[in-house]
């Protein structure tokens, strides 16, 4: 088995499928190719195959290997794209094996873990039509940016699933509860003037820098109250600033893009947004909110048979946290029970010289096999 899995995740790597919206350094763009590829394997192995495009050439992909007869019926599900590719130090499409890895943008995140979530369905393929639960593998777009693909299909298709093992490269740790988050544009508007007479003007970067220092000491001390055993406490950070044109030009405009972890209490509690947007009320701070983006945390029961399912399938396993999020996310939200799983490790996620252990793909490959096998 080793070898092949190794051999399929060379193949994935080299066929590009980067994120089109945020900076991918390539002109070989979307997830489309890659999805075409995947679903002549799945068919090649006794799957349906469906593409539902979301975006113009950017397709969700659902492969069943039984009908919609009313079983119980899970997912594997990871996404198709990758981060993008600039400053990378070594060839992000080259599936290199070299030094017991395999090199190249998505190794790890998270084209390692579908490769092993593949074989092992390759491995079951004579079996899959008639296991007693259902086991469906579904590619999503867009994860990297708005996860447009997992919002889509549990609204679409969340009514049939009971569950989903959405691939992450988590050590094979199950990954149960996950921080949201908040992404959103601060902006602040102001009057230009000749900085040779600053007073005719109205400094919008000065405006932005200190609304920005009062919801730090501000809006920080509120979130460090929304507080989780295992994930910590929702916090804020500063990413991005710009503005202004030339240094003897008052800017009449100023942004900064900012990103809330949300905790599960802290969306209990209405939300990121609504307490952004309390502080700034409260405290009258000169800025609008531009183009928020909210993605729900996530916080699947550890009690869930599948989850039970899953720690036994290797003595290894333990259930964890994680202060990011992802598909499984959405997908939770919109009612159905999921976690992250997968071989490799998040530390090399989107880095400029990404890889994964073999050993850690092949352990992947065994550990999936071995969970479908106990689904009989």
């Amino acid at each position: 088995m080793s070898q092949d899995v190794v051999s399929l995740l060379q193949q994935l790597v080299r066929i590009p499928s980067v994120n089109p919206d945020n900076a991918p350094g390539t002109e070989q763009i979307g997830e489309e190719t890659l999805a075409i590829f995947l679903s002549g394997w799945l068919e090649s192995i006794g799957a349906e195959v469906v593409l539902e495009e979301i975006k113009p050439g950017r397709p969700n992909l659902i492969a069943r290997f039984a009908p919609l007869d009313g079983r119980p019926r899970i997912l594997l599900g990871p996404h198709l794209d990758t981060v993008g590719v600039g400053g990378m130090t070594i060839e992000p499409f080259s599936g290199e094996n070299r030094d017991g890895r395999i090199w190249g943008r998505g190794s790890s995140d998270t084209k390692g873990p579908m490769a092993a979530m593949l074989w092992a369905l390759h491995e079951h393929r004579e079996i899959l039509a008639d296991l007693p639960v259902a086991v469906d593998f579904v590619a999503f777009m867009g994860e990297e940016s708005g996860q447009w693909g997992s919002i889509d299909f549990a609204k679409r298709h969340g009514s049939h699933y009971s569950f989903a093992l959405v691939g992450e490269p988590t050590s094979l740790q199950v990954v149960h509860v996950t921080k949201g988050s908040l992404w959103a544009t601060l902006r602040a508007t102001g009057k230009a003037a000749h900085s040779s007479q600053p007073e005719r003007g109205e400094n919008a970067i000065l405006k932005l820098t200190r609304a920005l220092d009062l919801l730090d000491h501000h809006l920080g001390k509120k979130l460090a109250t929304f507080t989780h055993p295992v994930l910590g406490h929702s916090t804020m950070n500063v990413g991005m600033i710009r503005g202004g044109a030339r240094p003897n030009i008052v800017p009449d405009l100023a942004e900064a893009e900012i990103d809330i972890r949300i905790t599960p209490a802290l969306a209990a509690a209405g939300g990121a947004l609504k307490l952004l947007q309390e502080t700034i009320e409260f405290h009258e701070l000169p800025v609008e909110i531009v183009k928020p983006h909210e993605n729900p945390p996530m916080d699947t029961s550890a009690d869930h048979p599948m989850i039970q399912a899953l720690l036994a399938t290797d003595s290894g396993t333990r259930l964890a946290g994680a202060p990011w999020f992802s598909d499984a996310a959405h997908l939770s939200n919109g009612g159905i029970p999921s976690i992250c799983i997968g071989p490799g490790s998040i530390d090399q996620a989107h880095t400029i010289d990404e890889f994964i252990d073999i050993s850690a793909l092949e352990e992947g490959a065994d550990f999936f096999y071995a969970f479908i096998a106990g689904l009989k």
